[in-house]
């Protein structure tokens, strides 16, 4: 898999990574359902009277479990149900049988049969990297379910549009990677592990969060298979003029120091979203909510809550 292929636009990570937070994370205990032949696992988080917040994690190919590693999401449960779930083929969710699908269209169905199964009137949806995009995708396809939208470090509304800065901030790093890259096609799982670690150690700003989120590594799920369908029908769409529709309040969140997403990448979302809200995280790289979840649910509490 050379780096062109893994346009995961995530936090990428390893074969089997898994991260808790320093202060501990409740266990995962979610439930299955079907979406059309499908079987989907979700997870709810509280169970507050404010409008429920329903999380896109980061891939394509990846589970929800990455987001674990920061309890930002556990406070905004205490006024909110929050909701993750894995994207069809990827973790605790079944594996596409032969026969299935995974498109856009796929995901933004999954996405509206996991809100409906929930039986919420409104959402209000954060999409994180690749997540960003779905969720961009989801709000252009049923805007009237849209309470707030978040958008976090997300891939360009036009999929070839993100902008990757590795090469220019770590020529070192992506030099040890493309040694890699012959290893890989060939189906080395060790070669692509090591592609992944190096690239999972330039996503933040902070060595010390870096070096927690790896010494913590175990098993976050990833199916090489769902990141090249996707990437494959991805390119089809450009949803910038989809953008320009949008009348629900929007807020687009980049981390200063986010080499996996350019935060101009971010900006220009910014400007395509009429008032929507921009802002940035100084001190962070492509998980604001895991390097300054502090000021992550400070911000998001006020707008959720409609504060200037």
């Amino acid at each position: 898999m050379n780096r062109a292929g893994l346009r995961m636009v995530f936090l990428a990570g390893l074969l089997s990574v898994s991260v808790l937070s320093a202060s501990g994370q409740q266990p995962e205990s979610g439930k299955m359902f079907d979406a059309a032949g499908v079987a989907i696992y979700y997870e709810v988080r509280g169970s507050g009277p404010a409008t429920p917040l329903i999380v896109a994690n980061g891939g394509p190919g990846f589970d929800h479990s990455y987001l674990h590693c920061s309890a930002a999401w556990d406070e905004l449960a205490k006024r909110r149900p929050v909701v993750f779930y894995d994207q069809r083929g990827n973790g605790r969710s079944g594996a596409l049988k032969k026969g299935q699908t995974c498109t856009l269209a796929d995901q933004i169905a999954d996405l509206e049969a996991l809100r409906t199964h929930l039986g919420y009137d409104r959402i209000e949806l954060l999409g994180h990297s690749w997540g960003g995009y779905l969720a961009m995708a989801y709000a252009a396809a049923h805007p009237q379910r849209i309470n707030h939208l978040i958008i976090c470090d997300s891939a360009a509304p036009k999929w070839e549009d993100t902008a990757f800065l590795f090469k220019y901030i770590f020529p070192e790093k992506t030099a040890e990677q493309d040694k890699t890259a012959f290893a890989q096609e060939m189906g080395d799982d060790a070669a692509l592990n090591s592609y992944m670690r190096i690239y999972l150690s330039m996503l933040f700003y902070s060595e010390e969060k870096r070096d927690a989120f790896l010494a913590n590594a175990a098993s976050y799920k990833y199916t090489k298979e769902i990141n090249a369908l996707l990437n494959t029908d991805l390119r089809r769409f450009d949803l910038n003029p989809e953008l320009a529709k949008f009348r629900f309040p929007a807020l687009v969140i980049t981390g200063r120091y986010d080499i996996n997403v350019a935060p101009s990448t971010a900006y220009k979302i910014h400007q395509a979203i009429p008032g929507s809200r921009f802002a940035v995280f100084e001190r962070s790289g492509h998980l604001p909510f895991y390097e300054e979840p502090e000021k992550f649910v400070t911000l998001l509490e006020e707008f959720l809550a409609g504060k200037p």
